[in-house]
Order: structure tokens, then sequence, then C-alpha cells
């Protein structure tokens, strides 16, 4: 018999050698309890949270735990049902109609996370005989929508303007054609330039998606994302968003002004073929949508945290993603896996969870330190940050 696990050998062995030197597994870290968006206890210690993507810190607020809480009293825990047929409540809609407000855009549709929403509307806009063009950096569930629906991909050079560009120009004149863009890559944290990017799938006649999963809340004037800021929000198709970042919650969504999108309400397979969100959950994402439209304060100082963070880190002489902070996330890259796993336990030791990301999920092989922080993180937390990165990048030899 053939063993169907073999495929993961390479991987087991690495793991396998990883833990052998000692290091605890830092993809196995249970948090016994949560304090705060930016406390938890891990491992019996209390601990600052560098490591989630609670970006606007919605997670404790007062307004969207009641919300969720009469929810879960008037409606109960879950819908057992599809959208399409019991599992739309009065919540979901509701929840719909906060995002249309929060965007300005004539339709919304939620799905059960930003996975699936990725996954389904890619999947069913862009078929067989279609192309889908995308940065290679793309999102695993970019890649996946692309693969479920069969399109042709044609991937680009990170952040290109002119290898998108010629990929475009090389697609056969009349063949449907589909952009994918991310707002902020998630690894790095660094943005697109999404104003060139979108002009030029324009003048390609291409329609265009933008993924603002981790700018959705945070970048924009009124936190609608990069394609906000850099002025062509209205030029975007098809913005993808999800609930488990500045929402602080669980789901997926898609906004969009094409006035024929109320028909992926039918033809959407990881749309109509999956139970809805509990009540509670869209009762909590349509509380918290509706206090981001009015988040300016957060926005501000979630920009200075990330701006103080990343000086103090260069300054400590870490090498960073990005050489200047363009979002919430600030990549720490580590020589390699080994000692990357060593740096991210002795932060841990220090009080401090960040998220270890290695290849294949990192872009050109690298392994890094994924900081994200929080609009709730005090101006004393990024120094305690601060300070135990020095600790910890010394005593592992990351920084001398």
């Amino acid at each position: 018999m053939t063993d169907l696990f073999s495929k993961f050998d390479p991987l087991i062995e690495q793991r396998e050698a990883l833990l052998a030197t000692g290091v605890k597994d830092p993809f196995s870290l249970v948090m016994e309890k949560v304090l705060s968006p930016t406390r938890a206890i891990c491992n019996g210690k209390e601990t600052i949270l560098l490591g989630t993507y609670n970006y606007m810190g919605m997670t404790f607020d007062d307004d969207v735990i009641q919300a969720g809480k009469r929810a879960l009293d008037e409606f109960g825990s879950g819908t057992t049902g599809s959208r399409v047929l019991n599992g739309t409540y009065q919540g979901h809609k509701e929840c719909e109609e906060a995002l249309k407000a929060f965007y300005a855009m004539d339709h919304a549709m939620v799905f059960s996370t930003g996975y699936q929403a990725n996954l389904g509307v890619i999947a069913t806009i862009a078929g067989k005989d279609d192309y889908i063009v995308l940065d290679i950096d793309s999102h695993a569930s970019i890649y996946d929508g692309c693969a479920m629906g069969n399109a042709n991909i044609v991937p680009f050079r990170h952040n290109d303007i002119s290898a998108l560009e010629k990929r475009l120009a090389r697609i056969p004149e009349g063949a449907g054609k589909l952009v994918v863009l991310e707002g902020v890559y998630s690894m790095l944290g660094d943005i697109a330039p999404l104003k060139e990017m979108v002009a030029v799938s324009k003048a390609a006649g291409a329609m265009v998606l933008v993924d603002e999963a981790h700018s959705m809340g945070f970048i924009g004037e009124n936190g609608r994302g990069v394609a906000e800021a850099q002025g062509c929000l209205d030029d975007v198709d098809f913005v993808i968003g999800t609930f488990s970042k500045s929402v602080g919650t669980v789901g997926g969504f898609c906004v969009s002004n094409h006035p024929k999108f109320e028909i992926l309400r039918l033809v959407c397979r990881p749309y109509v073929f999956t139970a809805s969100l509990p009540p509670s959950v869209v009762a909590t994402a349509a509380t918290s949508i509706r206090k981001l439209m009015h988040g300016s304060n957060k926005r501000a100082h979630l920009w200075e945290n990330s701006k103080r963070l990343h000086a103090g880190l260069k300054a400590l002489g870490f090498q960073l993603g990005t050489d200047e902070p363009q979002s919430a996330i600030i990549a720490v890259i580590m020589p390699d896996l080994e000692r990357g796993a060593a740096m991210w336990e002795a932060l841990l030791s220090e009080g401090l969870y960040v998220n270890l990301a290695r290849p294949p999920a990192t872009p050109a092989n690298m392994t890094l330190l994924r900081c994200s922080l929080c609009a709730e993180h005090s101006d004393a937390e990024v120094g305690q940050i601060l300070a135990m990165f020095e600790r910890a990048g010394k005593a592992v030899g990351i920084i001398v």
C-alpha cells in the first residue's frame, strides 16, 4: 500500500530536527486565558500579544460583546443551515447593511470565513477559459480560488507594475481577465501600488479584485483600505475582506458595485453549500463594523505604534521587511529557521508572543518573526516590546 502521507516526509523530518534541539513547538502555543486585546496567559505567564491580527482591538469592546450576548439569547447558538436555505437571519442582513454603509457600496455578501470569500468569489467569476493575473506573493486562499475555478493563472513579480502590464498584454484578445491584488501583503507588511496597478488593469480591459484583509479598518481615511488611501477604490470591481482581523471576530465578505453581483448568492458554491455564521458572530461583526466607521482616533494611535516599533527595531540592528512602516505588520527577518525558532522562544520566555513564519508561506524562502500591532497597545507596552526584542536578540546572537 502506498502511504499517502509520504509526500510530507521532508517536512516531518525538518520539524523533528527542529524540536530535537530542545526548542518549543512554535506552532502549538496554547493561550490559557485571554485578558485583553493585547495580553494573555501563555504557559502560565502573562504575555504581551504581538502576533494576533486584532489590529483595532475590537475583541473586548463592550458594545461588541453585548451585541453577541443578546443575539445568543434571542436567536440561539447557530443557524444549522446554508444562507440560501434557513441560514439567513436578520443579523446576517444587518451585517451586510453595515458593510454596504462602511464601504459606501451597493452590494455586500457575507461568507463564513475570509478564506471562503476569496475561494468563492474568485472561483465563481473566473472559470476555465478565463485568465487570472495575480501577484506571485498572493495568499493561499487566492491561489486556491484560482485552482477551484480552473482558470488560467498568470503570476507576476511582486508589486511590479511593469510585469503586470506585460502579463496582461500577452492574454488573448477577448478572453475574460481578472486581476487579483492585495492591499497589504501579510508576510512583510508591505502595501501594493494599487493606484497604478488598477489603472493598468482597467486599460487592458480586466476586472479587478482587491483583498483588503490586512488593511480594512485601519488604512484609509475611513478605514476602507489601501484602495481608499490611494484614491482608486471606485475603480475596483470587488473588495474582499475578513472579520478575523480588524473586526475582531470570524467571517469573510465581498463588497461590490457590480449590477449583477447578487446572482453570486445562487452560483457561488462556498456560499451556497456551507452553514452560515452563528447569529452571535454576525451581531458582533455588524456592531464592530459600525464602530470602525468612527475609529479615526484608534487608527491614528495604531499608526504611531507602528512607526515607533519599526524605528526602534531598526535602531537595534534588526533586519526588517520594509524600509519604512507601511501597515500594522512589521516583519523581522531571521537568518534561518533554527535561529528564528530560538528567537521566538526567547521572546516567549520574555513574555512576548509573535508569529514565526517559514517557507513556503514566506516569500524568497525567508524565515521571519511577524509582529502585528494593535490600536490598544499602550506606549508603555511598545517600550516593553522593544526592550524584550533587545534582550532576546542579544541572547540568541541576532544582534550585538
